[in-house]
């Protein structure tokens, strides 16, 4: 049965009466139910399926209710059906399920027509956009911590409403960070509530949409949906598969990659600033890594390459520069040789140097001396330079690096043509 407000004594105007304590904590505890009970007032006279009129009729319950102050309990009536108690489960006073939330939708629920559900969400919060931060910041993730105790049905209908509110900008990723709990990530809960948000998401966006969604709300590392005996790169990326996504398989590969190799420059670069090391202790954890994490080997000789460098203590007076750049590479270059072994790999490092003096103007102009270095070093063959500048050269500064190493490439276009005679 509903509770009616009860109706305020008259006052002299003017005149404030300070109510005790007590009473003003009671009265506090009921206030929910109280916003409950006038919102179903508003939402009752709706046909059930007339999406339109529902958010007609929350938008001018909006102009009554303070939905601000009662947000969380908004969010949690139109998503759920009611209000919950600590615990997550429903305020045990009798009430009905509210006439509207998203667990009128069909079972099994389908992302199509789940849609016509937020859709009214999405208008009731384009209208009064201070709902939109509480949604994000407090509903979704309290909400999302509680959905180990609902029927698997509703965790289906919930899941796919919040890749929707997502996907269509009502609510960042931030909340996904929830699913990491212990309590979630148990039989696979997370995994699952994670993959039918994906799936909802990526029926409006993109992949790349939903990575730079993931990358802002901070959600870093999609491994912690499984529990920590099962964190292994292999069983999400089969998962996703298994599951029709193979582009979030794909993305989160590609993640694991950038994170291998940000660490590989980062320990290299430690190595090499630490006069200790030898360049065969640098070698040897250089191909542990490579066998432990194995990275395609274009990407590992840009890694090593990057390491290399980011240890340089660049000098301040520029005439000096080129003359560093080219001593550090002849001291380095007995590292980056053991992983120059195929013309692949040769012709991938070229690239890497040309797109590092491209973005390194300080030494722009050292670029075809630095190809001469690592040529005399045997980092680089001749037939990787002449096919680099023939048809494999990257596109930044393309045609100045080309013109730069013109003389260069006739030199060993000529020295091969002797040697073949």
């Amino acid at each position: 049965m509903s509770t009616q407000p009860t109706a305020q004594k008259a006052s002299l105007q003017g005149v404030k009466i300070k109510a005790r304590k007590r009473q003003v904590k009671a009265s506090a505890k009921h206030e929910p139910t109280i916003f409950r009970d006038q919102l179903y007032k508003h939402l009752e006279p709706v046909t059930d399926g007339d999406f339109d009129g529902y958010a007609n009729a929350l938008i001018q319950a909006g102009s009554t209710l303070e939905y601000l102050k009662y947000a969380d309990a908004l969010f949690e009536i139109l998503l759920v059906g009611g209000l919950l108690q600590p615990g997550g489960t429903y305020l045990p006073d009798g009430a009905p399920f509210s006439p509207f939330s998203i667990l009128k939708a069909k079972e099994p629920a389908e992302v199509d027509d789940m849609k016509k559900y937020v859709d009214v969400l999405n208008k009731l919060i384009r209208r009064y956009k201070y709902l939109q931060k509480p949604l994000e910041e407090s509903s979704l993730p309290a909400l999302i911590q509680y959905c180990n105790r609902w029927p698997a049905a509703q965790i289906d209908q919930f899941a796919i409403a919040t890749g929707l509110l997502m996907s269509q900008g009502l609510a960042s990723t931030t909340s996904l960070q929830t699913l990491s709990k212990d309590h979630l990530v148990k039989n696979d809960l997370a995994l699952n509530v994670a993959t039918l948000i994906f799936k909802a998401y990526l029926a409006d966006q993109s992949m790349q949409h939903l990575g730079a969604a993931l990358r802002r709300g901070g959600v870093k590392d999609l491994l912690t949906l499984l529990p920590a005996n099962k964190r292994e790169p292999k069983t999400l990326e089969d998962h996703f598969k298994a599951q029709g996504l193979p582009q979030v398989a794909e993305w989160f590969t590609k993640k694991q990659f950038a994170a291998i190799k940000d660490g590989l420059v980062v320990t290299l670069k430690e190595m090499c600033q630490n006069e200790e090391k030898t360049e065969e202790e640098i070698i040897d954890y250089l191909k542990t890594s490579q066998e432990e994490q194995p990275i395609p080997d274009v990407d590992f000789i840009a890694c090593v390459w990057t390491g290399l460098m980011s240890a340089i203590d660049w000098n301040a007076r520029a005439e000096q520069n080129e003359g560093m750049i080219l001593r550090e590479i002849g001291k380095w270059s007995p590292i980056l040789e053991p992983f120059c072994t195929t013309a692949k790999t040769q012709v991938s490092l070229i690239n890497t140097v040309q797109l590092y003096c491209y973005e390194e103007t300080r030494i722009t102009k050292s670029f075809s001396q630095i190809l001469k270095v690592l040529y005399n070093k045997d980092c680089i063959s001749d037939q990787a330079i002449i096919f680099w500048h023939q048809k494999g050269a990257k596109p930044q500064g393309k045609q100045s690096f080309l013109k730069a190493t013109e003389a260069l490439v006739k030199f060993l276009q000529e020295q091969e043509s002797e040697e073949e005679e």
